[in-house]
């Protein structure tokens, strides 16, 4: 392997990175911005990342196509993959917020244009709306740098753990009741660990401003960069689509 690889997962800090570089150990470094991480990596780095690219004008039942041709592949595991709102819906309230009823009041005016650009008329969850910011952070990088498009990926860590487990969805969730659990973060661990990665990398403790999970899914990433690399990845749907600023529209795996 000659290439950089990284997996990124959005984190409580920003972003939280697994990377690869050839002839050394895989290392975790945890970014502020995404734009940081990318120029901090070589050119031609192939970046796989846990985060929707490619926005829709209208929303349609069942969200973006990709997201229409995973969940089917996941069993128990489907309601992971979220549907993914129209793209004013997104940048409807793209201000900070210095109150918890000022980001309520905020999700309920982009859940009124949500509804207003979805057919039929959706709200969005709490947990969408939790990562606007960060989807608006790439949408804009790569609106602003076309070069981009071809090295970073769109991918899902639950797709991923299903491609790395012979295309059979993981048996434990990774969360009960919102919080991280022990038996299914181990079973999560434990293929990533037969998949490649070392172990003793998959135990270290986690980076401040990075949960446990993130890092694992961004070490999932890092797997799935890999399988782009070597072209073996492939996404869903394929091919990818498009939307109206000329961002592709597909999960890889």
């Amino acid at each position: 392997m000659s290439t950089v690889l990284a997996g990124v997962d959005g984190c409580k800090a920003g972003w939280v990175a697994a990377v690869r570089r050839p002839g050394s150990r895989d290392e975790i470094a945890v970014v502020d911005r995404f734009s940081s991480l990318v120029d901090a990596l070589p050119d031609d780095a192939v970046i796989a990342v846990d985060m929707p690219i490619g926005l829709p004008d209208v929303t349609r039942k069942g969200g973006r196509g990709p997201e229409m041709a995973v969940r089917p592949l996941l069993g128990q595991r489907q309601s992971s993959v979220f549907s993914i709102p129209s793209r004013a819906a997104v940048y409807a309230e793209p201000a900070g917020f210095t109150t918890l009823d000022a980001w309520y009041e905020a999700h309920r005016r982009s859940s009124a244009v949500a509804r207003a650009t979805s057919d039929p008329p959706r709200s969005i969850s709490i947990q969408a709306f939790g990562i606007f910011s960060k989807i608006r952070e790439i949408d804009g990088l790569l609106r602003d740098r076309p070069d981009l498009r071809g090295r970073v990926h769109e991918s899902h860590p639950e797709v991923a753990f299903w491609r790395l487990n012979g295309m059979q969805a993981m048996s434990l969730p990774k969360k009960v009741k919102g919080r991280v659990s022990a038996p299914g973060m181990e079973e999560r661990r434990a293929l990533l660990a037969q998949s490649g990665l070392e172990r003793t990398f998959l135990d270290r403790p986690s980076p401040r401003g990075a949960g446990d999970d993130d890092v694992l899914d961004a070490c999932a990433m890092l797997l799935i960069a890999a399988r782009i690399e070597r072209g073996e990845a492939r996404p869903y749907p394929d091919p990818p689509l498009v939307d109206s600023c000329g961002l592709p529209i597909a999960i890889w795996v």
